[in-house]
């Protein structure tokens, strides 16, 4: 792709007392490019996107937009100069329309009165540039939307402010798998309307399936640049300085997997149906699917959430039936959820009290980690420094924790209860690369000391690279079952159906 670059910074640095936090930083996007970001959390990204877009001001270097110096003093010089950022957490008002939202501060009037009719038609306009924004009519709440449809009304505000670049941070995080695809649709559109799009994600699937270029910063600094689109493992090796195959722990060996600790024949409720699996001691058992394939409705049937109707369930040589979560813990199974902040985090209260909301609800579960009837603090440090989460004190808040050190402070919760299973849904979902691979070793360990571990994802080759077995759902029930190693191809024909179609 040739042409000037639409925007460029050249020796970037920004210091914080104590922190180099960039050191000469260089970075260019250009007309009609997606210039994916990447690096591991503490790379050094959030921070030159803040100089960006004029939340803070660079201590060395300069920004160019269309090759002119530029000096943003507030995020509003930065809005005026065509650069706007659509982060994880929107900036909507949810109490208003999608084209009041989008006309916010700079409203259309008729006389003293708004004219929402002008603005809604202006809205649409906007919208049907898109074939994700189709669907959106201007006069409804923000509120009354899913998460995708939000992030659509985001860009088309971007776009009403008449940007020229765009940068996208981790956008995926919180959709699924039919909402990624529409995304990435949008993301062509945005390309193909001469947009500079700067993608910023730890998921390399998606820089493979969107970048031209790819710059990676490590510790402040360009470990990286790559000017055609490269091997997922050469952008991984230049994150961590190891190779991907590095990430995942080797699979259980048939020494090291025992006899089924849960099992379940004929399980069904609303969603799901002629649930048919084992889950052995000791091994990793992977669930795949594509969206509303029923997995995360499988593990709440596990986890008694949403119970089953009709079959039954052995756990550990018992027969059981959950009607309640907290039948399944007391049992012996534990859940982490897809959404640590919204379902499994209390953000405000520290590490530990975070640790030990399960243990706490829970005291005669974790008879070893109490001492003359009271939970035992020693205990549940030691389990958060077994998990090696990583924070200036436990008693620090846990909202200032990476997702990672978040993740492993939830499984020292569960560790707390001896569990016999433990189901993983999105176990690295917003976790940058390096920690992944300390999600995934400790799942290896986890199931080494006995437990059955199920791991459900939406990333189809960590499912492979980490589980020894994969069950694939589809339409509520188990269609096939795949061992270790197995072709993502052969996995997707399952999920989709389109292996009987072939056949």
């Amino acid at each position: 792709m040739s042409g000037a670059p639409v925007i460029e910074m050249r020796g970037i640095a920004k210091r914080f007392p104590g922190v180099v936090a960039l050191d000469d930083v260089g970075f260019a996007c250009r007309a009609g490019e997606v210039h994916a970001l990447v690096g591991e959390n503490g790379a050094g990204k959030s921070t030159l996107i803040k100089i960006l877009s004029g939340v803070y001001q660079p201590d060395e270097g300069e920004v160019l937009v269309d090759g002119q110096p530029v000096h943003f003093r507030h995020p509003v010089d930065a809005l005026a100069a065509g650069i706007s950022v659509i982060y994880q957490e929107f900036s909507l008002l949810p109490e208003r329309t999608v084209a009041q939202n989008i006309f916010l501060g700079r409203e259309l009037t008729r006389g003293w009165m708004l004219d929402n009719a002008a603005m809604n038609a202006q809205t649409r306009r906007v919208l049907d540039m898109f074939a994700a924004g189709r669907r959106i009519a201007p006069d409804t709440l923000v509120s009354e939307l899913d998460v995708a449809s939000q992030q659509m009304v985001e860009i088309a505000k971007a776009i009403a402010l008449d940007a020229k670049v765009l940068v996208m941070d981790e956008p995926t995080a919180a959709l699924n798998e039919a909402e990624c695809r529409e995304l990435f649709e949008t993301v062509d559109e945005l390309r193909g309307h001469g947009t500079a799009v700067i993608y910023i994600t730890h998921r390399m699937r998606e820089v493979t399936r969107l970048a031209d270029r790819v710059t990676v910063l490590k510790d402040g600094q360009v470990a990286a640049r790559f000017e055609t689109l490269p091997e997922p493992a050469e952008i991984v090796r230049a994150m961590v300085g190891r190779d991907i195959a590095d990430f995942y722990a080797p699979f259980a060996t048939p020494e090291e997997i025992a006899a089924a600790v849960l099992s379940v024949r004929g399980g069904a409720n609303r969603l799901l149906r002629n649930i048919d699996f084992d889950l052995k001691a000791g091994e990793i058992l992977g669930f795949a699917g594509i969206q509303g394939a029923g997995r995360v409705a499988l593990a709440m049937a596990l986890f008694g959430a949403r119970p089953f109707d009709a079959g039954t369930m052995t756990l550990a040589g018992r027969d059981v039936r959950f009607t309640h979560p907290r039948d399944a813990i007391r049992a012996g199974i534990g859940l982490l959820p897809g959404d640590r902040k919204g379902e499994a985090l209390v953000l405000m209260q520290s590490v530990r009290d975070n640790a030990m909301l399960s243990p706490r609800a829970f005291a005669g579960a974790a008879a070893s980690h109490k001492r003359n009837g009271f939970i035992n603090l020693d205990g549940m440090d030691t389990l958060l420094d077994r998990m090696e989460v990583k924070a200036a004190s436990y008693d620090q808040e846990i909202r200032f924790l990476s997702g990672g050190n978040q993740q492993k402070a939830i499984v020292a919760r569960w560790l707390a209860l001896k569990p016999k299973v433990l189901i993983f849904i999105e176990p690295t979902r917003g976790i940058d690369v390096n920690a992944k691979a300390g999600i995934y070793h400790l799942m290896r360990d986890l199931a080494r000391e006995g437990a059955g571990i199920i791991m459900i994802s939406s990333d189809l080759p960590e499912v492979i690279g980490a589980a020894d077995r994969i069950l694939v759902m589809r339409e509520g029930t188990i269609v096939a079952e795949h061992q270790k190693g197995a072709e993502e191809t052969a996995i997707m024909l399952d999920a989709t159906g389109e292996q009987e179609v072939a056949a």
